[in-house]
């Protein structure tokens, strides 16, 4: 295990992942060349909705490759390949009851939103067109943690490339060229998902092709591996449904401050994603080469995994952070034309600056026991981090947008915190 390795793992993830915050940055920008906040606004919350139904499943991912990683280190081919099934499966009937439920998931999704009529209006329309992504969504996340967990992230690289720059590119014709709106954002995503889930497909197969494996079906079904898929991913959904509820929360409260304190937060939590984007390169290699390491029952590489991820995600954290208080006035401007909104995010700019080194161990820590498959551990950790926030918010609340993004900070603190409690008995294997 050297830094070779590392960054061979890391830096396909760290390309793709830089196209990726792409996304919310041209839908951003392209809405933000309409004079009116409502517009950022709207598909702030419309992409909150999904973040909170999608990411509800991140399972599809996050447990697809730490299942994947360990079948490597292990030497089981047709696990590998009943892996990838079993994930599909589920992806595919998750998405279709998503599209059956829309009526109802809206309802409560926005009644848990509070942003102007106008705002929410805009992003009813915004989800009335993207819910119809969920299948293609769902079989992308079981497709990228694949190809994660085998070490092949240069192929998770082409697959995100085509997601995400076909989805900047539409994006920018339905509402710029269409005049569109949200609704052209919307539509861009749609089909931006169905092209790269054909895409991942295609590639899967021919992979499995070469390798001389492919489906068995009693394989899919095998009542260990499927109870053990079951077990990994109800705990990482708990997980990633705490997770998404603090974002979901922070919005919410920015919400209720006005449309310009949402749409200023709006704009600041793309400097969050595109940090977030940058570490998870590193953290997605901790859960490759942590899973391989333990499928191998090579506690020396596991030992040298964390700690040369680590190392490297930590000097891109503050890397990142440098930047953004050197540059982030400047991107604030380009994001948004609207005055009003601009004065608003220069005030919490310092927040979203620091955001990357107050959240680099958090990020890391997630990667290595996604990789060990310790899902109880990380259930556990995610509940205590979700109650420390929301005890924050309420202490903070003579704040105000300070306050909340404060809790946001003590969020990251909670989760370091909690998941460093649970590491000396990962380390021990125990």
């Amino acid at each position: 295990m050297d830094h070779r390795r590392v960054l061979r793992i890391a830096f396909p993830v760290v390309l793709s992942n830089v196209s990726t915050p792409l996304i919310g940055v041209v839908d951003t920008a392209v809405v933000g060349r309409i004079a009116d906040p409502a517009y950022i606004g709207a598909v702030a919350l419309g992409a909150l909705v999904f973040t909170f139904v999608f990411w509800a499943f991140g399972f599809l991912r996050m447990g697809t490759t730490g299942l994947t990683a360990q079948a490597l280190g292990r030497g089981d081919t047709d696990e590998l390949v009943a892996g990838l099934g079993r994930a599909l499966s589920i992806a595919a009937a998750v998405g279709v009851a998503l599209i059956v439920l829309q009526a109802p998931i809206r309802a409560v999704a926005f009644s848990l939103l509070e942003g102007s009529d106008k705002v929410e209006a805009l992003a009813r329309s915004y989800y009335d067109i993207r819910i119809w992504a969920a299948p293609a969504t769902l079989a992308n996340y079981a497709l990228l943690g694949w190809f994660i967990g085998l070490g092949r992230t240069d192929i998770g690289l082409v697959l995100q490339l085509v997601l995400n720059l076909v989805n900047v590119a539409l994006d920018a014709f339905f509402v710029l060229g269409l005049d569109l709106d949200v609704r052209g954002v919307a539509l861009g995503t749609l089909c931006a998902e169905y092209g790269a889930a054909v895409v991942g497909l295609i590639v899967a197969v021919r992979y499995m092709r070469r390798h001389g494996a492919r489906f068995r079906r009693p394989r899919l079904t095998l009542s260990d591996r499927l109870r053990d898929t079951l077990a990994v991913n109800r705990d990482i959904m708990i997980r990633s449904l705490a997770l998404i509820f603090v974002f979901v929360w922070f919005m919410a409260q920015g919400a209720r401050s006005g449309d310009v304190t949402l749409a200023a937060n709006a704009v600041l939590m793309q400097f969050v994603s595109i940090s977030a984007y940058f570490l998870d390169g590193l953290a997605f290699a901790a859960e490759a080469l942590v899973g391989r390491a333990l499928g191998a029952r090579d506690r020396a590489a596991f030992s040298a995994a964390v700690r040369l991820t680590t190392a490297w995600a930590a000097g891109i954290a503050l890397m990142i952070s440098l930047v953004y208080f050197l540059a982030g006035a400047w991107v604030v401007d380009v994001l948004t034309s609207d005055p009003a909104t601009r004065s608003a995010a220069r005030v919490y700019l310092p927040w979203a600056a620091l955001a990357p080194l107050a959240g680099v161990l958090a990020f890391q820590l997630d990667g290595i026991f996604i990789g060990a498959t310790r899902s109880v551990d990380m259930r556990n950790a995610m509940l205590v981090s979700l109650a420390a926030f929301l005890l924050a918010w309420w202490a903070l609340l003579p704040w105000g947008n300070h306050g909340l993004w404060a809790a946001l900070y003590v969020n990251y603190l909670a989760r370091t915190l909690s998941l460093a409690w649970f590491y000396p008995a990962l380390a021990r294997g125990d």
